[in-house]
């Protein structure tokens, strides 16, 4: 009896460890996608970096890339999203994209006139009225050339996402031109258009990444910034200034590049399957910009400490003739055909 029992636990030690070792063995099993599996030297991971909050139109497209990937690549594709400033800050994304540390970012537009300078156009001050009008121009056959242009020093663009209309926020009710005199404005680096727009009206423009904003803002050593509800609900803006001012002067978009060389590189099937999940994306991410961007508007108006200012039709005319000599400054550098297509565009509306 005693010989019977001994044998009992001998085997029963001996079928836990098997058990054991299975286990171990099945969590090295390669996973399995569509009844098809890969080796570990077919898995692709794509870094993405970004420098704003996750809950904006370019977080949430950026995320949804990230998804459909992954989905429809059988999980050969890993796209990791890194928002925020998380990884990169501006100023560092791109070296890093040349370098092949990250394979997609999404820079605004003003942020890459230094490499392409005709991107320029799209911070001209009240050049598109409405968003209809914005993706007609990208989606008409000078967007199309402008994007195809935008390739230089092992970047690629592969399309443009919206963030919105900009607005002014601040610690003055910048309505109209008077209200800018002296002022430190925050811009973007790279774009003299920003920085012209505003010596315009009558301020200091100070270049400044977008992950400093909120100390400068709350050490007072600036007046304000012009950016897109979303940015401002996102980042808080609005808790540290008071005056918030619907202008609706300048459009902010970004474009997503990619590293030249990794895209190329990429097995030809993943690529197109990449550039078309870009496509419905990038359609997905225009609606989801406006319905945002007016959701967080109506949070920032409904903020107790916030004053909205509405500029009149004076107010406007002011602005208008302040930024009256900036299209003509600019117009060799981006190209008077691009220019002339988006005026076209505008008057065609």
């Amino acid at each position: 009896m005693k010989l019977n029992i001994t044998w009992l636990l001998v085997l029963s030690t001996i079928i836990i460890v098997m058990l054991f070792f299975l286990a171990a063995g099945n969590t090295l099993t390669p996973r399995v996608y569509d009844k098809e599996q890969f080796q570990a030297s077919e898995h692709i991971v794509i870094t993405f970096s970004h420098v704003v909050a996750e809950l904006t139109p370019k977080g949430q497209a950026a995320l949804r890339f990230a998804q459909l990937a992954g989905e429809r690549t059988g999980g050969r594709v890993e796209v990791q999203v890194y928002p925020d400033s998380s990884l990169y800050k501006d100023g560092e994304e791109v070296q890093a994209l040349q370098q092949g540390h990250v394979q997609l970012i999404a820079p605004a537009t003003a942020k890459m006139a230094e490499y392409f300078p005709f991107l320029l156009l799209f911070d001209l001050p009240f050049l598109f009225q409405n968003y209809n009008e914005v993706h007609t121009f990208i989606d008409s056959p000078a967007g199309k050339k402008m994007l195809e242009q935008a390739r230089a020093q092992d970047m690629l663009a592969l399309a443009m996402w919206d963030n919105g209309f900009k607005y002014m926020i601040g610690n003055r009710p910048f309505t109209s031109p008077k209200y800018f005199k002296n002022a430190n404005i925050r811009v973007m680096p790279s774009s003299d258009v920003l920085e012209q727009q505003f010596l315009s009206l009558g301020a200091n423009p100070v270049p400044m990444r977008f992950s400093e904003v909120f100390d400068a803002k709350e050490t007072s050593i600036i007046d304000g910034s012009e950016n897109t509800a979303s940015n401002i609900y996102s980042q808080k803006f609005h808790e540290i200034h008071n005056h918030l001012t619907i202008t609706n002067h300048g459009y902010l978009g970004y474009i997503i590049l990619t590293n030249q060389s990794f895209w190329m590189s990429l097995p030809e099937d993943i690529r197109l399957i990449l550039e078309e999940i870009l496509i419905e994306v990038t359609l997905w991410e225009r609606e989801q910009a406006i319905k945002m961007n007016e959701l967080d508007l109506e949070k920032i108006i409904k903020t107790p400490e916030i004053n909205v200012n509405i500029m009149t039709e004076e107010d406007k005319l002011a602005w208008r003739e302040a930024l009256g000599s900036i299209y003509n400054e600019f117009k060799p550098v981006i190209g008077e055909d691009y220019l002339n297509e988006a005026l076209s565009v505008n008057e065609s509306q």
